[in-house]
């Protein structure tokens, strides 16, 4: 069953580095920008979130919803978005993405957010090969993940 997604993302980040930056423009994935004077109407739709359940292909019925910020920034984006989230958090997965911050620490199992995305995806039954289609790492994401390339070709 195909999922929707729904992105809100913060303009602070760079659009040049945003691993979602290609997918703009493909079918079910709609993208609005995060202000601080405007609400975002999400409706009943899954949180990627670290604290929640683990995602569960039984979760498959919902629309999606993701987060594109720093993970600091995480409660001040949701606080402007309306509806019913469903926090789920996805399995333990690995990185390929080549985090280096100076300023704060990552969390140790914080993905890219294509990766996060794909992963979500790929675990409630849709797998989308294109998503990672451009991703400069999808491979080294593939290897370090082998269970996730078995599910998109499934």
């Amino acid at each position: 069953m195909p999922i929707d997604v729904l992105i809100v993302r913060d303009p602070r980040e760079s659009v040049k580095k945003c691993s979602l930056t290609p997918l703009r423009g493909l079918e079910r994935i709609q993208f609005v920008t995060y202000h601080p004077e405007r609400r975002v109407s999400a409706g009943r739709r899954l949180l990627l979130h670290p604290e929640g359940p683990e995602l569960q292909p039984e979760d498959a019925g919902l629309s999606l919803l993701l987060i594109d910020c720093a993970w600091r920034r995480v409660p001040q984006l949701l606080s402007r978005i309306d509806g019913e989230l469903v926090h789920r958090r996805l399995p333990p997965l690995r990185t390929a993405y080549p985090r280096k911050s100076t300023v704060f620490e990552d969390p140790a199992s914080g993905l890219a957010s294509v990766e996060a995305l794909y992963a979500a995806l790929a675990i409630l039954g849709d797998p989308r090969p294109e998503l990672l289609r451009d991703y400069r790492w999808r491979e080294a994401f593939f290897e370090l993940n082998p269970a996730l390339a078995g599910l998109q070709q499934q």
